[in-house]
């Protein structure tokens, strides 16, 4: 599964840190071989608009963890609320309870924050939710259910993490591994390179 993860990255010309702090050190596949995989990797010519877009939702997919229905689902809500489209979807990805655990530093990778969460380790405001696509809200406080704080992997990953900061969204108490939706992630807050308006011109069609 790891292996296939650095494909993933190699496949869409783009590091997703889809093995969390691992991609940050010297072992990270794809800085090795920045190039698409196969024996026909290091000579592909020119891509498609079509095929820019597609890899654009790839990447995006990918990087949150999502299924085709998920994001799908998720592109149609952000396209019937007011605002920007692209960036109604990049705010709603932001606010995935998984994606919150993540940037608060509790966990390595999304994907380690998706299964934790499924396994009922965190609690929003007192109570404990097991769907990683929970949406948060200013002022929720998102914190280690009381029985898992002894659980070594916190410490660990909270000291991994040190290497980024916490988005200016979140707040962290470490000493009490919890944290607080200051406000609404906005566009400005999502620093992972990419360009929604192609996903919404590859959904328009």
């Amino acid at each position: 599964m790891n292996q296939s993860k650095c494909k993933i990255c190699r496949r869409l010309n783009e590091k997703l840190f889809l093995k969390g702090d691992r991609c940050l050190t010297d072992k990270c596949s794809f800085d090795r071989r920045s190039y698409p995989p196969g024996q026909h990797g290091q000579g592909r010519g020119k891509v498609s608009e079509y095929a820019l877009q597609l890899r654009e939702k790839q990447k995006v997919k990918r990087t949150y963890g999502l299924m085709e229905g998920q994001f799908r689902s998720l592109f149609k809500k952000a396209d019937r609320v007011k605002g920007v489209t692209g960036e109604n979807l990049m705010s709603y990805l932001e606010r995935r309870l998984d994606n919150a655990v993540h940037l608060l530093g509790l966990t390595s990778s999304r994907s380690e924050a998706r299964m934790l969460v499924c396994h009922g380790l965190f609690m929003v405001n007192g109570i404990r939710v097991n769907i990683p696509s929970y949406m948060v809200k200013v002022n929720d406080v998102i914190e280690v259910a009381e029985k898992s704080k002894k659980v070594a992997r916190f410490a660990t990953n909270l000291k991994a993490s040190e290497k980024r900061s916490v988005p200016e969204w979140l707040s962290l108490d470490a000493g009490k591994l919890q944290g607080t939706i200051k406000r609404l992630p906005v566009r400005d807050d999502v620093t992972m390179p990419v360009q929604e308006q192609l996903i919404v011109e590859l959904y328009s069609k």
